[in-house]
């Protein structure tokens, strides 16, 4: 990362060598969006594709959701400390093929507006590609996107 803060994790760290696409959706999107971000995800799971992404948002959940259900590796990006998983996470952890990262320490315990936008620009970085499903307009996903214009691709 370029700033060259602290990055804790949980689970293969390997995962951040592989080629990475970065998913995200802003919270507020319109029809339609759902269903083509769920046809995504089944795509990248069929094809064994890292996905990086919060998680966050409600289609971003459900993104997780069906990546999961595969056997690809998949990174899970925090906007807060690593002290609470998801107890569903304990099998793909220990099958090598979950990472959880942030940049937060675990006294960190809850995300809010600033630590997403730095949590989205970490993923950001760290991805080779980024796939936006939905950015609201003259939101932070939107400005944030114009930063790198050479990897977004929209859905």
């Amino acid at each position: 990362m370029k700033n060259g803060s602290a990055l804790h994790s949980v689970g293969n760290p390997e995962l951040l060598k592989l080629r990475k696409v970065a998913f995200l959706c802003s919270r507020k999107f319109p029809a339609g969006v759902a269903s083509i971000s769920y046809q995504w995800a089944d795509e990248q799971r069929r094809m064994g594709t890292c996905v990086i992404s919060g998680y966050h948002s409600q289609i971003e959940k459900e993104v997780l959701c069906r990546l999961l259900k595969g056997t690809q590796p998949v990174i899970i990006a925090m906007a807060m400390g690593l002290k609470r998983l998801d107890p569903e996470w304990e099998r793909p952890i220990a099958a090598g093929r979950l990472l959880v990262i942030s940049r937060y320490a675990q006294s960190v315990s809850h995300p809010c507006e600033s630590k997403c936008y730095q949590r989205n620009r970490m993923m950001m970085e760290l991805a080779d590609e980024i796939v936006i499903a939905h950015a609201s307009e003259g939101g932070n996903l939107q400005r944030l996107g114009t930063e790198y214009p050479l990897k977004i691709r929209l859905l």
